[in-house]
């Protein structure tokens, strides 16, 4: 390796054939302190393209680069005493679902090295070894060798001013600029890490709380609370090692404000949840157990829950005059399916978190392959109410697919499954608060909240169950069972021209349309023949013909198939999601209302229907003081999934408010009414 002359010291750059895109220099600025026998020196690391390195607490993956000086071994560095390893605030950057801390494109890391003895020979025989990642991670060993004297060294303007640049990004090196982090509290109960903070000058719109210092625990995402100069940042910990304590634990936490910094060790207090602050006590598991089962039992009454609502009428319709037994047995069948799905969900979720892949409520309707599924069934649902044909599954179950009559527990298990599976593009009150913890937190929680959240949806299930005498209120059996089961028809067959309608992200429209009008030509013609049994088949199927393309092309012109590129509102102006711009709008004075949607969620679009779209809402929002941007979840978003997650949800929808007066936003309601977006803008834009 090349020696530069004593006045401009520093290596040539290191390049590894195995990483071609990372490359890596040592420099020394020349300058010495005579008392301490320090050299000012940095490690340059540059990286092309995605590539990131790491902080020294990586996150969720990822490994801290480090340098093996070798001071111990006899062809190994020599006139070192010690090296101090200076690290500047690091990002955070979510990769394959994993949230890391780190530096894109490369960083300067200073290093303070304490020498022997000035004037005599320092060598430098080291090892550095880097981590360097984008969708696959490369470590890389650099060899660095140095020699100098440290006395005849002079002032190298460049390397000094690198070195002073990279210090000044360091929290530890930062001059004091009144931030000061008071306290950092526990619950084991609930899992709640709490770091309270303090600004003289308030809090800028790029403010971050990161804890470390614990060896195999990890901090979530914080989730941020600020009343005038007061900040306190709630997380959760995790450890893959299962069970932790962090009382009277040592960490470190570094608090980012803007430009500034402050990096501080404190000692780990463990309080009891009253402690805690207001917003974060219902965290505690039995808490949020009630919260998911009353979610759970909440979306029975949803919009989108509407087809499920048909396949359990479908169920009371069979069960009727039918023995206790059989009708307990058919309806705890019911609510098993229902609560499965939803392990099957937990385990989905929890593979999906484990591989480092986003995670989230409803993301199943993010894969065509899965709305496809979903589109086949919900025909086929359709098609065996109208009497079209019978589903049979195979025979070893020895069982019919919810046929009239059928008094076996497979089908009802399986129509249980197939309720949970399209009940899932909603969101309720209560549910995204238990979601979020569940898939914040461990395998335990994730199936112990998912759990709850079945056994909610499945209550009217289980109430049936329990009281079969409930059934004798229905009316005999009639005409008007046959009525009904031609309205359930129609209602999932309306579900599967929904669920059609999402492939537009994917598809053609052509391709749409004629997936669309299969189902239901087949369907409204038998439809017509129950109906009109005399006219005959033949004479019916034009009309049914026309009568599908009829209903599909209207279907198609009212979810806007034609148009897939308008706004979620013809009157507002949408921009895309983008903290950047928010922060600057804020910044402009301008109150920034962001709704974070996809065309899966039903919850979703009665918010848009309710409330967005109509006044006093809509007018408000087209006031030229307020920016109104969208979040467009329907195909799978690395950054709306982080923007999620940095706001504590996982699922849409998610609106929220923010504004001069509310930099930090003012999340809303999961069902939004004019009162509360009003009042959340009118208290974001007041000073």
């Amino acid at each position: 390796m090349l020696n530069r002359p004593a006045h401009a010291l520093s290596t040539e750059w290191l390049v590894n054939p195995q990483q071609p895109e990372a490359r890596v220099r040592l420099h020394f600025s020349g300058e010495a302190d005579p008392t301490t026998r320090q050299l000012y020196a940095a490690l340059e690391v540059q990286l092309s393209g995605d590539w990131k390195t790491y902080w020294r607490s990586p996150g969720e993956a990822g490994i801290p680069p480090e340098i093996d000086w070798r001071i111990k071994q006899p062809q190994g560095s020599s006139n070192i005493e010690t090296v101090e390893w200076l690290w500047p605030a690091p990002e955070r950057i979510e990769m394959l679902g994993l949230h890391t801390l780190g530096y894109k494109n490369g960083t300067v890391f200073p290093l303070l090295i304490q020498v022997k003895d000035l004037n005599q020979p320092v060598s430098i025989n080291a090892r550095l070894r880097l981590s360097s990642c984008t969708t696959v991670c490369v470590l890389t060993d650099y060899e660095i060798q140095l020699d100098f004297t440290p006395s005849d060294l002079k002032t190298d303007p460049q390397a000094s001013f690198l070195i002073d640049k990279a210090l000044s990004r360091v929290p530890t090196t930062m001059p004091d600029t009144g931030l000061s982090v008071e306290s950092v509290v526990w619950n084991k109960e609930n899992n709640k890490v709490v770091a309270t903070a303090h600004s003289e000058t308030g809090w800028e719109k790029a403010v971050d709380v990161i804890i470390d210092g614990q060896e195999d625990i990890t901090f979530s995402l914080p989730v941020f609370t600020i009343e005038d100069n007061q900040l306190q940042a709630v997380m959760n910990a995790s450890s893959w090692l299962g069970e932790y304590n962090l009382s009277d634990e040592s960490v470190t936490v570094t608090l980012l404000n803007g430009d500034n910094g402050l990096e501080k060790t404190l000692s780990v207090k463990e309080v009891a949840a009253s402690s805690l602050p207001a917003d974060t006590r219902s965290a505690s598991l039995l808490v949020l157990l009630g919260l998911a089962l009353l979610g759970g039992l909440i979306l029975n009454l949803m919009p989108c829950v509407l087809p499920v609502l048909g396949m359990k009428l479908s169920s009371v319709l069979h069960a009727s005059g039918q023995q206790a037994r059989v009708t307990r047995k058919q309806f705890l069948s019911s609510a098993a399916g229902i609560v499965f799905s939803f392990w099957l969900l937990a385990a989905f979720l929890w593979i999906l978190k484990l591989t480092g892949n986003s995670i989230g409520w409803g993301i199943q309707f993010q894969s065509p392959w899965f709305i496809g599924f979903m589109v086949a069934v919900t025909a086929l649902f359709a098609a065996n109410l109208i009497g079209l044909f019978e589903i049979h599954l195979p025979s070893f179950l020895s069982t019919r697919l919810a046929a009239a009559g059928d008094n076996s527990t497979a089908g009802h298990f399986v129509q249980g499954m197939f309720a949970t599976l399209l009940a899932t593009p909603c969101s309720a009150p209560f549910l995204g608060t238990a979601v979020a913890f569940a898939l914040s937190t461990n395998s335990f929680n994730l199936f112990a909240i998912f759990t709850a959240l079945g056994v909610g949806l499945a209550l009217p299930y289980l109430l049936i169950a329990a009281r079969p005498s409930l059934l004798k209120w229905l009316p005999k059996p009639g005409q008007w069972m046959i009525n009904l089961r031609r309205l359930l028809a129609l209602m999932l067959l309306v579900t599967s021209l929904w669920l059609t309608s999402l492939l537009q992200a994917f598809l053609p429209v052509y391709l749409l349309l004629m997936i669309a009008l299969i189902p239901t030509v087949l369907v409204l013609h038998r439809l017509l023949i129950s109906l009109m049994p005399q006219a005959g088949k033949r004479i019916l199927l034009l009309p049914s013909v026309f009568l599908s393309m009829a209903i599909v092309l209207f279907g198609a012109w009212s979810t806007g198939l034609f148009t897939p590129e308008q706004s979620t509102s013809d009157n507002l102006i949408w921009t895309p999601l983008n903290e950047q711009e928010i922060a600057s709008s804020v910044a402009e004075g301008k109150v920034v209302f962001v709704d974070v949607t996809a065309d899966w969620c039903i919850t979703c679009k009665a918010n848009k229907i309710r409330v967005i779209d109509r006044d006093p809402t809509n007018s408000l929002l087209q006031k030229d003081s307020i920016v109104t941007m969208k979040g467009d979840w329907t195909r799978p978003s690395e950054e709306i999934n982080a923007y999620l997650q940095k706001n504590g949800r996982f699922g849409v929808p998610f609106n929220i408010v923010y504004g001069p007066a509310a930099p930090e936003g003012i999340p809303l309601p999961v069902l939004l009414d004019h009162d509360s977006v009003t009042a959340a803008i009118e208290k974001a834009s007041s000073r």
